[in-house]
């Protein structure tokens, strides 16, 4: 059997969608919201079976990595979070890099020596890796405009994966990968999928709704927005950190959605003039990763709001 194991946002689905166009092949599909990292978990594979694992942490899943390897089935990994220590083993084949320029669909896009590179410039703007995307696109020859339909789909693929579960999501990832299997090329899938339509016109009315919100907590180095208890919200919250870093290069920007757990969840962006530590600030926390320039938290407790915005704004100084 064949496992693909995928983040359900941008990155997640364009770096599988890099690989089946290359190699294509029938699987079954694990993914799930933004925040649903613990993927691994669901897979019951054994030897002889094939596991693809594409943007999400291995640090997360290790228990359920070590449990399928002692089993004898094959794995790949391609990331870019934090991995914590990557095992040594002669099944599992890791393609994994931290900088904070790179996404998991640029590491496939190496891998395939740009095959499908379109998809790789989708999932850099998804990842609100502007600079990454330019540059990848420069071989293409796209014009301006073609440029910003890519961005545009990034972004709303990005977008649609924010949610506390799938009720949330316009279109849930395994849908969005299935819609978009049919189309070598991204450009095509904007024009013609109804689903793209849907996805764009969803976040362009999301972040004028964030962007009436006034600021919880701002300071010289930081700011901190709550947004209100709504599916809306809890959509929006990582398109809303990336309008408000791009917007602002010097602050370190955090946006927090309450969740049904009693306290919020937590999207931070380090400052684009010093893109580091967003991870180290999210892994104090026991629900918190991500990667240097972009991570999260996913249960803050409601007391600790005020120290964690204060401990932002104390690692960017």
């Amino acid at each position: 059997m064949r496992f693909d194991v995928f983040n359900g946002d941008a990155d997640g689905i364009c770096a599988l969608h890099q690989l089946r166009l290359a190699a294509p092949a029938e699987s079954t599909l694990v993914t799930g919201t933004k925040r649903d990292i613990a993927l691994l978990a669901r897979v019951d594979a054994a030897a002889g079976d094939e596991v693809t694992v594409l943007d999400v942490s291995l640090d997360r899943n290790r228990p359920a990595l070590e449990r399928l390897l002692a089993r004898g089935a094959r794995v790949r990994w391609f990331d870019h979070h934090y991995p914590g220590s990557i095992p040594s083993h002669p099944l599992l084949e890791a393609h994994i890099e931290t900088a904070p320029d790179v996404c998991t669909s640029i590491l496939v896009d190496r891998h395939l020596g740009g095959r499908h590179r379109a998809w790789a410039v989708v999932a850099a703007f998804g990842d609100n890796l502007a600079d990454a995307a330019e540059s990848l696109a420069a071989p293409l020859g796209l014009d301006g405009p073609r440029l910003e339909r890519l961005r545009a789909l990034g972004e709303s693929m990005n977008y649609n994966a924010y949610g506390e579960t799938e009720a949330d999501l316009i279109v849930p990832p395994a849908e969005l990968y299935r819609l978009l299997r049919p189309y070598a090329d991204p450009l095509e899938f904007a024009a013609r999928e109804p689903a793209a339509a849907r996805l764009d016109e969803g976040r362009r009315a999301d972040l004028a709704a964030a962007a009436a919100v006034p600021a919880y907590r701002a300071s010289k180095h930081s700011t901190v927005y709550v947004l209100p208890d709504a599916p809306w919200a809890r959509r929006v919250i990582g398109a809303f950190a990336n309008r408000l870093a791009n917007a602002d290069a010097t602050r370190a920007q955090a946006v927090a959605v309450p969740n049904s757990r009693g306290g919020f969840t937590v999207s931070v962006r380090a400052p684009r003039d010093a893109r580091h530590s967003a991870d180290a600030l999210c892994r104090a926390y026991p629900t918190g990763g991500g990667r240097e320039g972009a991570a999260g938290i996913d249960h803050l407790p409601p007391d600790e709001l005020d120290e964690f915005a204060a401990r932002l704004e104390a690692m960017y100084v």
